[in-house]
């Protein structure tokens, strides 16, 4: 149906490039290894960078005052400046990311439960986690992005928000580069059902941009429109937010399908509203009846194709059930 850019990712080198851990091991993930052949990845290890070796003793995250720092207990060395320091310069040199795949719990990558001791001794207690500290840049410098632990993304509605997130604003990149309200209007169209699906009261708002009835330029009609959107994206759907989007596209076949066929559809809504089937049975049906009757319009939205096929077509141990998985 549609047809996607090469989104730039940020991502830990430890995760399936080089062999780069505190214990000169490397991490495996399924997902990554795919990946690969979608989107260009620009892998860094912020350890390495700030002057430790492979292998090297391990760093924790202490709290001294409050705030984080960065310690090699067997050392006793701090590395929190040179930490900011590496990140800083590094983020600041990137240029346009799309996403963002970092180690979880690691003491620099980390981004939501990386541990906090309370001193570097051995045994001191943990107090809370919170991010490691080139996440912490990262989540700064970059608050927009697509961004996730390679551990959360084994989860498939999570890692389904961030695939969609991901490519939704790489595909904005290309708009803000094109200088053109006629492209931004035609993205604004095809991804009309995807914005309905995250937050109907938002679409309605990036409508009301688009139509730009003060003639505003383009310069300033796409801030005021990247404003919104990346706000639209910042939490997942709810279910009954996807409920209401099936039904608006079922309603464009209401004259072709059988009385049988809408009867199943609905049957089929119920289950998935009571959790006992994924979203993409719903939407696969939808996506058939869109190339059996030629719906030209459903055929352009993205809600229906919101990243390569192939990304959903592969081998994961994980979970589609329950509402809950969003919570850190």
């Amino acid at each position: 149906m549609n047809e996607f850019g090469t989104p730039k990712v940020l991502i830990s080198n430890c995760i399936e490039f080089e062999y780069c851990r505190w214990n000169a091991n490397i991490i495996k993930s399924p997902l990554v290894q795919i990946l690969k052949k979608f989107v260009d990845f620009h892998p860094v290890c912020a350890e390495l960078e700030i002057g430790l070796g492979i292998p090297r003793d391990p760093v924790r995250i202490v709290l001294k005052k409050e705030e984080p720092h960065i310690i090699q207990p067997s050392s006793n060395l701090d590395f929190t400046q040179k930490m900011f320091n590496f990140a800083e310069t590094y983020l600041e040199s990137t240029g346009d990311l799309d996403g963002v795949i970092l180690k979880a719990q690691s003491p620099s990558c980390g981004l939501y439960d990386t541990k906090y001791y309370q001193s570097e001794k051995k045994g001191a207690p943990r107090l809370k986690r919170g991010p490691g500290l080139f996440g912490l840049k990262v989540l700064e410098y970059y608050p927009n992005l697509a961004i996730e632990t390679e551990g959360r993304l084994t989860n498939f509605r999570i890692r389904e928000h961030w695939l969609k997130k991901l490519y939704t604003i790489n595909a904005f990149r290309m708009i803000k580069e094109s200088d053109s309200l006629h492209e931004l209007i035609k993205f604004h169209m095809n991804n009309k059902f995807l914005f309905m699906a995250y937050n109907q009261e938002i679409m309605r708002q990036l409508g009301r941009i688009v139509a730009n009835p003060k003639k505003l330029s383009f310069s300033n009609l796409i801030g005021q429109y990247s404003t919104i959107l990346y706000n639209l994206f910042r939490i997942p759907p709810e279910y009954t937010s996807h409920i209401n989007t099936l039904m608006h596209a079922l309603g464009y076949f209401k004259k072709q399908l059988s009385h049988e066929e809408k009867s199943f559809f609905l049957d089929e809504l119920v289950k998935y509203r009571a959790g006992w089937i994924p979203l993409f049975v719903l939407t696969n049906l939808i996506k058939y009846w869109i190339k059996r009757f030629n719906q030209n319009y459903l055929q352009k939205q993205t809600y229906f194709n919101p990243y390569p096929e192939e990304l959903m077509n592969f081998d994961l141990k994980d979970t589609w059930r329950g509402r809950s998985y969003w919570s850190r």
